[in-house]
């Protein structure tokens, strides 16, 4: 049985324990406020939950999400991350994350700088352009028509296809977009962003997608 690790148990994080624990992972939570806050949260997700530190649920899993603002990447666990996929939910807001440089000269992306920050980490860009309360009301199961589609990008294709297993698991359908780089195109304000497609309906926004300095 896989254990997944959550690093950051907010709106996303706990969504995702949700669907984990439902398909039959464990999961181990923490955030930044100690494992005691998370304590109703274990107690409605069941025996397959338990809280932890931050490093212990990179340890722990097989798999690790990390979905918290981009300020608390500099505190990941980067030791217990090492070899692991790194599943990355994040956007990049300026009013919530500050101004970033390389991030508003679009020199980099949110995954890309993740993955500099856990170079031995195989770190995929999944589960950010879809609002929390939609990844447990809209999965459907596979062969559905008009399926939820999600995108998933990373530099290491086995890592990919991983996380693309996962989604599918979830209730959606997985479009590879390749790299890291790519993930730019399914950044906040674009199409794709935040909007309900099938596989067809995401592919087109993705090609309609601009650069912030184009838009």
């Amino acid at each position: 049985m896989t254990t997944i690790g959550l690093i950051g148990s907010g709106h996303i994080g706990s969504q995702l324990a949700r669907l984990a624990v439902a398909r039959g992972y464990d999961v181990v939570l923490s955030n930044s406020r100690g494992p005691e806050s998370l304590a109703g949260l274990v107690a409605e997700l069941g025996p397959h939950a338990r809280a932890a530190t931050p490093a212990e649920a990179a340890s722990a899993g097989e798999l690790v999400v990390v979905t918290v603002p981009l300020a608390a990447e500099a505190t990941l666990p980067v030791a217990e991350l090492a070899g692991k996929i790194v599943i990355d939910t994040n956007n990049y807001y300026p009013q919530r994350d500050g101004n970033i440089p390389e991030l508003d000269d679009e020199s980099t992306t949110v995954a890309e700088r993740l993955q500099a920050t856990l170079p031995t980490s195989k770190v995929v860009k999944a589960f950010n352009h879809i609002g929390a309360a939609a990844l447990t009301t809209e999965g459907q199961e596979p062969g559905t028509s008009d399926r939820r589609a999600l995108i998933v990008a990373g530099d290491d294709p086995e890592a990919r296809a991983r996380v693309a297993a996962l989604i599918d698991e979830f209730g959606f359908d997985a479009l590879d977009i390749g790299p890291l780089s790519e993930g730019w195109r399914i950044q906040r304000d674009t199409p794709g962003y935040g909007t309900r497609y099938d596989v067809a309906g995401l592919r087109e926004a993705l090609a309609a997608a601009k650069r912030y300095r184009d838009m």
